[in-house]
This record gives C-alpha cells, structure tokens and sequence, in this order.
C-alpha cells in the first residue's frame, strides 16, 4: 500500500506543488485583505490546499493517461508510472476521479463564484495536455492553467475578480510559461523527431533561451505592478527584488553553449522564488494587521 502511495506521489510530481501553491495562498491572503479587509481564515486556508491537491492531481492524472504513448516512446519519461507498469489505467483513472472530487468538494466549501469557474478550470487542466499535439504556444497554455492557482485563490476568499487579481494571474501565466520553456528544452531533439510542437522544437535551444528571458522580464514587470497598484509594502517588495536575482540567476547559468544546469534552473531556482515572494508577502501582511 505505502509504494503504491508513493508512485501516485511521484506520478504528480508532489515535489512540483512548491511552484504552484505558494502563489495559491498569495493569491488568497493578498485578496481578502484588498477585498474584504482581513486574512483568510485557517479554514479557507485549508480548503485551498485541498482544492490545489485535488486539481494537481487530477492534472497530472489525465496528463500521464493522454501521453502514455509518447512518454514511452521518450528515454527521458519511458520510466513513468504508466509506460513502465507499475500503474494500471484503470487505477489512475479511479485517483483522478478522485482528485477532481476534492476539487469540487472545496470549491463548494468556499465561494460560489469558484463553482461557477470550475468548468473552465476543469477544461483548461484537460486541454493543456493536447496543445503539444498542435501548437508551440504550448507552454503559454500551462502558464494560463497554472496562472488559475493564485487566481484560484482570490476567487475562494473574496467571490470577485479585479483587475489586481487579473495581473497575478497574468504574472504567474508568464513565469510559468518561461520555465516550462527552460525545461522543454530537453525533449527538443525527440519532439522535431515526433511531430510534437514546442517552442524549443520551432525555434532552437538559442532562441527559446531568448523567450523564456522575455516571458521572465514581463514576470518581473507583473511584480513590479502589484507592489504599485496594492497596499503592500517594503516586505513585499525585499521578496520581490530577490525574485528578480532568482530570475536573472536562472537564465545567467543557461547559455547554449551549457545546459548542465538545466535542472537547477527549472525546480530548485522557481521553487525558491514561488516560495519567497510568498512568504514575504505574508510577511508584508502580517506586519500591517498588527
């Protein structure tokens, strides 16, 4: 029982919730105290981490069932719980139902306006895993789903979206869809051999290296705009200015003439960004309600 536990969490990349779930939370205390004053309670709080458990879960579920095929094909993903047997279809299928269950569960537990969002939510987790199959806008596409977690947030505490909580959104769209260039660099080769789309497969390890910048200096504008257009303050902004020494660290150890540090970039420098930024702004928060 406890390795088949293990393999799901390995399966979802549990590891891989240090990007998404701190912006989760920032999304939230950041909202309710713009929109109704105050932090989020413990209980909203724990309905979130549910929430994000829940549609983590079901994406990679429907993601490592929609590319079984591929990922066996690929050396890098040939390993994966499916291609390599060590999970049935029908056993994924049944955790992913699962997952989507807690989704739902929580939305409903905590705004309206989160059940009414659910579909677009639940298509957005679904679709991504087709783009490759098509499109090179591939990774902006993550980006948009991955970018619903702090958006997520807003939405389970305040029942609103302003134009505060679009830019969060958007922010986050951008930052992801950067790394995710970063990291699709290592299927480039095996993508151009498939007929897959990505932007590293269209336009070279150079140039993708060049729009992962791009989509990186954008994020930096996007945290620039809310420390503009919001309350927060000195906290904040520490948080943020070590966010930009993260970002320019990530793409100062890529070149095209060494990638050794590929991994590096990709999880250990976004997950201490994601987590920074988060922690000084509650920090920032914090600080102000006392």
């Amino acid at each position: 029982m406890f390795r088949k536990i293990k393999i799901f969490m390995e399966m979802i990349k549990i590891e891989h919730t240090l990007f998404a779930l701190p912006f989760a939370f920032m999304g939230a205390i950041l909202g309710s105290v713009v929109v109704n004053g105050h932090l989020p309670s413990w209980a909203q709080i724990g309905w979130i981490l549910m929430a994000m458990f829940g549609a983590r879960s079901a994406a990679f579920g429907l993601n490592r069932m929609i590319d079984q095929a591929i990922d066996k094909k690929n050396p890098r993903t040939a390993g994966r719980a499916i291609p390599a047997g060590l999970l049935k279809n029908v056993e994924v299928i049944i955790f992913t139902i699962i997952s989507f269950i807690l989704l739902f569960w929580a939305a409903y537990e905590l705004s309206p306006l989160a059940v009414k969002l659910l579909p677009i939510a639940v298509f957005m987790l679904v679709f991504y895993s087709y783009t490759k199959r098509f499109t090179w806008l591939c990774h902006v596409v993550l980006g948009l789903t991955l970018g619903l977690a702090p958006l997520g947030g807003w939405v389970a505490v305040t029942n609103n979206i302003d134009w505060t909580a679009m830019i969060l959104f958007i922010t986050i769209a951008l930052w992801t869809a950067g790394f995710d260039v970063i990291y699709a660099i290592q299927d480039m080769e095996f993508d151009r051999k498939e007929g897959l789309y990505s932007i590293p497969a269209r336009f070279g390890l150079h140039k993708s290296l060049l729009i992962a910048r791009y989509f990186h200096v954008l994020t930096a504008a996007g945290f620039i705009a809310l420390f503009f257009i919001t309350d927060l303050s000195w906290w904040y902004f520490v948080g943020m200015v070590i966010s930009y020494i993260i970002l320019f660290y990530e793409h100062y150890i890529l070149s095209p003439n060494d990638m050794s540090k590929l991994q590096t970039a990709f999880f250990t420098m976004n997950s201490v960004l994601s987590i920074a930024v988060f922690v000084f702004t509650l920090i920032d928060l914090v600080v102000q309600f006392h």
